[in-house]
């Protein structure tokens, strides 16, 4: 019973570093999420959510079989204007009291090229939650030269339409594009 007991647990804490070694976690100073809008029809306007956790699970060296899951802050949007900014987080937009992050976990990953990935999942906004699908890029995993350990690199680009999630609805089109166009970079380290 004993040898049977040691064994369990051995296996047991085995298969957790087995399980961790598959979690890959943003390098903060090297990841971000981005935004733009077109204003007025005639310019674009850009900004981030500077407080942000990705993280990736996957067993595969390609990461296809990879999930994909991001949570944001509201309160940290940045668009280099405080009143923007402000705004952007009342209840005309974000609703950042009543709603205070934003979140994004994959259901299916599809190759779409040498490594390149169709990237779906339920991007919750506004309290509202819908399926999106986004254009996923991995661009290459090294050992990273300080710290020792892998790092793999990924882009994530696509749009969204605003009015899906009742983002700023009081504002029309021809004020604010409807379509939000969405870039994310990042290191992840396992």
């Amino acid at each position: 019973m004993k040898k049977l007991s040691i064994i369990l647990s051995a296996l047991v804490v085995l298969s957790s570093f087995t399980f961790l070694d598959n979690v890959w976690m943003n390098d903060d100073p090297h990841s971000q999420v981005k935004f733009t809008v077109t204003h007025l029809g005639i310019a674009d306007v850009s900004g981030t959510f500077n407080d942000f956790d990705a993280k990736i699970t996957s067993s595969k060296p390609d990461f296809s079989d990879g999930v994909f899951e991001m949570t944001a802050k509201v309160n940290s949007i940045d668009t280099r204007v405080d009143a923007r900014n402000k705004h952007l987080k009342s209840p005309d937009f974000f609703d950042a009291e009543k709603f205070p992050a934003l979140s994004f976990k994959s259901t299916s990953l599809k190759k779409a090229g040498k490594n390149k990935f169709k990237l779906t999942g339920d991007l919750t906004l506004h309290g509202i939650t819908k399926p999106v699908t986004l254009l996923l890029q991995h661009r290459g995993t090294v050992e990273h030269p300080q710290k020792k350990k892998p790092t793999a690199g990924f882009k994530v680009t696509g749009t969204i339409n605003r009015s899906d999630f009742n983002l700023g609805s009081t504002f029309p089109d021809a004020m604010i594009s409807n379509e939000v166009r969405i870039e994310a970079d990042g290191e992840f380290a396992q």
